[in-house]
């Protein structure tokens, strides 16, 4: 049984989605949910649902980002975790960090990657005339949003859309394209998948 560590910084939707899914047949147990913020909504939920939560607060540790993830890495060893899954984790790790759990480093993107890496994605399909838009799971390297892709899901950019109103829609693709790749990469498999409507199929 493969055990996972989720990193979040607000509300843990996310995060929800990757624990409740993490029962019965599936090949990995949550052990851990840390944020860099105290007030993360996602903590309590967490700890409802009985996983161990911790906090490793960036702010303090001000311009020191060596030191921020030296205690979050000695957190993460006690967890000793084979995968992280980082869910709304508003912090960018360093290549140090990267590298000390490479390959086992997953994040979530709302866009469809190799397209807006960073923020503002929504705003930015819509500002292109994009006709479809979504989200992206891929691994963890040491370039922003770089990493190989393991999923995406795709939605379709409609007249009239706000960047609110498209990432609402991107959200709920997010809930189920996680969990499906998640449960995936923790039985070994790196196949990317693309996650429709109706069913998931590998990436041509």
């Amino acid at each position: 049984m493969r055990r996972c560590a989720v990193l979040i910084s607000g509300g843990g939707s996310n995060m929800m989605t990757l624990v409740r899914d993490m029962t019965g047949d599936h090949p990995a147990r949550p052990v851990l949910v840390l944020s860099n913020r105290p007030d993360a909504g996602g903590l309590k939920k967490a700890a409802e649902l009985g996983v161990p939560t911790a906090v490793v607060d960036h702010r303090d540790f001000p311009r020191d980002r060596e030191a921020f993830e030296t205690k979050l890495n000695s957190v993460l060893e006690k967890a000793n975790p084979d995968i992280i899954c980082l869910a709304g984790f508003m912090r960018v790790l360093t290549p140090v960090f990267v590298d000390r759990w490479a390959g086992r480093i997953l994040n979530i993107h709302p866009s469809l990657l190799p397209k807006y890496p960073g923020l503002n994605t929504h705003a930015r399909a819509i500002e292109a005339g994009d006709r479809e838009a979504g989200c992206s799971v891929h691994e963890v390297t040491d370039v922003l949003d770089g990493g190989p892709i393991l999923g995406q899901a795709r939605v379709p950019v409609l007249a009239g859309d706000t960047p609110e109103t498209l990432a609402s829609r991107v959200l709920i693709e997010e809930h189920r394209l996680y969990p499906a790749v998640l449960r995936r990469f923790a039985a070994g498999d790196r196949t990317p998948i693309v996650l429709s409507t109706t069913s998931e199929s590998p990436i041509n």
